[in-house]
């Protein structure tokens, strides 16, 4: 069964492109191609689609919004953000809304097609210096957090580190992403955590960060 993609960009030229590209491969089918994000979620209302390659600067609509509102409505697609300007924010902002990863549009032809297969197989896009950045827009928060976090849990730096992700709603694949961590190794990190700030779950955890913010 081909995987079915819709191409989410108001630069025509672009996603003929994608279109081309994509359908090189027999295991992909491009099932729409969207202006902005009302028309994506048009199409979605008529067409089933795996992963969406969606472009965050676009009119109308753009594509954190409809990220959002993708996920909510289907969960189970797969959206990755497609775009030339790699700022941590929009990176955050797509990823934090439901992305599954986050693309440069001058990526090559055989990574994109590389990106929709593991994006649809559940893995989280994010190119190396992505992740560096997402890295650094979590790790550069003030050393006034750090300190009140790391004084009240007797946190190591990593467990701050962590700790800090959480509190700001990462998941923990985009942590281990982000920071180059296994999977494991992320989860044992937010075991401690628990651990050291008395709590059960993830959202304990987190209000218990956020009363000594």
């Amino acid at each position: 069964m081909k995987i079915k993609v819709l191409l989410a960009d108001d630069q025509t030229d672009l996603t003929e492109g994608l279109k081309s590209v994509l359908e090189t491969d027999g295991g992909i089918e491009v099932v729409g191609i969207a202006a902005d994000g009302f028309e994506a979620l048009q199409i979605m209302e008529k067409q089933a689609v795996d992963v969406v390659l969606m472009d965050i600067r676009m009119p109308n609509m753009n594509g954190v919004v409809a990220t959002q509102r993708i996920k909510a409505t289907y969960p189970k697609v797969k959206v990755v953000a497609l775009t030339t300007f790699d700022d941590s924010d929009y990176i955050l902002n797509a990823i934090n809304h439901g992305a599954s990863g986050y693309l440069l549009k001058d990526i090559s032809s055989a990574a994109i097609i590389d990106a929709v297969k593991n994006a649809y197989a559940g893995d989280t896009i994010l190119p190396a210096k992505i992740a560096k950045r997402i890295a650094d827009a979590a790790i550069n928060v003030s050393n006034d957090r750090e300190i009140k976090v790391k004084r009240a849990f007797g946190f190591s730096e990593r467990e701050v580190e962590i700790a800090l992700m959480l509190f700001e709603g990462f998941t923990n694949r985009q942590i281990s992403a982000a920071l180059k961590l296994g999977e494991g190794t992320t989860r044992n990190y937010i075991s401690a955590i628990y651990e050291k700030t008395g709590s059960e779950n993830r959202a304990e955890a987190v209000q218990a960060i956020k009363a000594v913010l």
